[in-house]
């Protein structure tokens, strides 16, 4: 039975001949920072093949000496990055494959069009699924038992994610460091790659219009006041006053720029703060609840119940132990 506390030790990131070298490198970046910075310990990440042949990159760059995973018992997650962009439907071997690793208790990540091999196993029947947006109609019509959204950037069952096309694998890696190892270990590696420590998997795909640079800078003043005020009341107007913008201007600017709205976005920040704080201090519940900007600490123990399907008090012993 799966554990949604369940510490990942092993990874196996999949490889297959054409692809692209980003897509390959985003899971392996992320997961292999967490040993190269210490922040876990018999953390391991391989590469591997079915046949352990080598492979060849889209970038025509040859790769050698990849593995054929000690599978299902010895992997705690299996990954695939990526998929044939002619989305082949999987050998018979590779989809009993994610099913053993599945129901030993190990996760699935399918990332952009990784997700076909993985909704195509089965596992996700009756469930969601997203990826990149291109190819959303191919994988509902393909797989009808699995219901298919085109606008997330990641789906997180905790057992099985898939998510959206290219950077967004590198939300959803950040996301399942931060699930396993806690806040603060998925803040350092976002910091070291310099890349946004949380975009929610809600967050839609793509912006048709993007926030022009000219107006980027009260924006991004804004976003940097707040998230060293959380522990004020940041509703719309006040943050539209700080940008110096009504709040229609600044409700329609932030919603283009972030993909979420402002009352989401500062509550999500509140949330990542709350995880960090109950990881790095002894404060009682009731101080960290007022850091954060909840209004009592009934308030904030139910919006943390809501988001992680545990309590303050169940969270903190796991991930304080962790890093």
């Amino acid at each position: 039975m799966f554990d949604g506390f369940r510490p990942i030790m092993r990874i196996a990131i999949y490889a297959f001949d054409g692809i692209s070298m980003f897509q390959l490198a985003s899971p392996l970046l992320v997961f292999g920072e967490v040993t190269r910075l210490g922040l876990a310990e018999n953390w391991t990440t391989e590469v591997w093949t079915v046949d352990e042949q080598s492979v060849s990159t889209a970038e025509e760059v040859e790769l050698g000496n990849l593995k054929r995973p000690s599978l299902p018992l010895q992997v705690d997650l299996l990954v695939f990055p990526s998929w044939p962009s002619d989305l082949p439907e999987p050998d018979e071997r590779l989809v009993a494959l994610i099913r053993n690793v599945h129901q030993e208790g190990g996760m699935i990540a399918g990332l952009c069009l990784g997700a076909f091999p993985v909704v195509a196993s089965g596992i996700l029947d009756g469930r969601s699924a997203t990826t990149h947006w291109l190819h959303t109609q191919t994988l509902a019509a393909r797989y009808p038992a699995v219901r298919v959204l085109p606008d997330p950037l990641y789906i997180d069952h905790g057992d099985v994610l898939t998510s959206a096309g290219t950077a967004s694998a590198l939300d959803a890696c950040i996301h399942i460091v931060r699930e396993k190892l806690g806040a603060e270990a998925a803040a350092t590696i976002a910091r070291r790659a310099v890349i946004a420590p949380h975009r929610d998997g809600g967050q839609s795909q793509y912006i048709d219009r993007p926030i022009p640079v000219q107006d980027a800078d009260p924006l991004s003043a804004t976003l940097d006041w707040a998230l060293a005020n959380l522990d004020q009341p940041l509703d719309v107007q006040a943050l539209a006053e700080h940008a110096h913008m009504s709040v229609r201007n600044f409700t329609r600017r932030f919603t283009e720029s972030t993909g979420t709205t402002p009352a989401h976005w500062v509550l999500l920040c509140r949330m990542d703060e709350a995880r960090r704080l109950l990881e790095t201090t002894n404060w009682s519940i009731d101080k960290l609840a007022r850091a954060c900007g909840f209004t009592s600490p009934v308030t904030f123990r139910q919006n943390f119940v809501k988001h992680y399907d545990t309590t303050p008090t169940s969270y903190r012993p796991r991930f304080t132990k962790l890093t």
